[in-house]
């Protein structure tokens, strides 16, 4: 049982992590679901370092080089350096937020927004701010052209991913098609953005949580990060695929439907 709850788990969190519908949320739903425990705030983010490895995999031969193959050494390195400082600066809010959290609010993960009718109404709240960013047709900035205040907004709507509900890659996409980006770049963007801050958190949980380790069990904890790891790559490859052609509805609705049977069920 220990091998198929943390199966369960690399599922959920490879499939959920990326794709725009919170996958903190969705581990405690589906796990109550299924009846089993709720993974809790520090096995959720040992296990989110699957996905880090999974954004690493993907991105193994291009990470960070944006230019095309006309492009000089030079511009090349522009942009590899552009992207950094753009990256670093996405990054910012959510270190002050969640520093501020874990310092004085360190029972934050315990509180209402944890519940099930916190999840519901963000679910929801998502899903319209999504349906509005997803008919906005001000696109036209990329991974090229997009300046230091626009990764700053980005940034910003990453920091409210702490709250269970919101999604991560659901707020940053949103927030970067508001603001004018491309589909296919908010995606990238999003991805990229998300290897300091999942990486930070899933290090600040794992060494939080040093005491509590010995209690996962080794080889099943193994099963869940392999998982989460195979099931991550996945649904980045999907997303970036089909954001581009396809936009965010399916998940606009998705959300809309998660959040109203979870009311209904409360």
């Amino acid at each position: 049982m220990e091998y198929l709850k943390f199966f369960l788990y690399g599922i959920i969190q490879g499939l959920t992590e990326f794709i725009p519908v919170s996958s903190t949320a969705h581990l405690k739903i589906i796990s109550q679901l299924f009846g089993i425990n709720d993974p809790g705030s520090s096995l959720s983010a040992i296990i989110q370092i699957g996905s880090i490895f999974a954004i690493f995999w993907y991105f193994r031969k291009n990470i960070f080089k944006v230019y095309d193959t006309n492009s000089s050494y030079v511009n090349s390195l522009y942009f590899s350096k552009k992207l950094c400082i753009s990256i670093f600066i996405g990054t910012i809010p959510i270190i002050l937020f969640g520093g501020f959290i874990k310092l004085f609010l360190p029972e934050f993960s315990e509180t209402f927004l944890r519940s099930n009718l916190s999840i519901a109404l963000f679910s929801l709240l998502m899903s319209l701010i999504m349906l509005y960013a997803d008919n906005s047709t001000y696109k036209f900035i990329n991974l090229r052209n997009h300046n230091y205040l626009n990764s700053f907004y980005i940034g910003i709507a990453q920091a409210f991913a702490i709250i269970p509900g919101v999604s991560r890659s659901g707020a940053t996409i949103s927030i970067a098609l508001l603001s004018g980006w491309e589909s296919k770049d908010a995606a990238k963007f999003s991805f990229l953005l998300g290897i300091p801050s999942i990486s930070l958190v899933a290090f600040v949980e794992f060494f939080s949580s040093i005491n509590q380790i010995s209690t996962f069990p080794f080889l099943p904890l193994l099963v869940g990060l392999s998982t989460t790891f195979i099931f991550s790559l996945m649904a980045i490859d999907f997303l970036i695929k089909y954001i581009s052609s396809h936009g965010l509805k399916i998940f606009i609705y998705y959300r809309l439907v998660f959040g109203i049977l979870i009311l209904l069920n409360l």
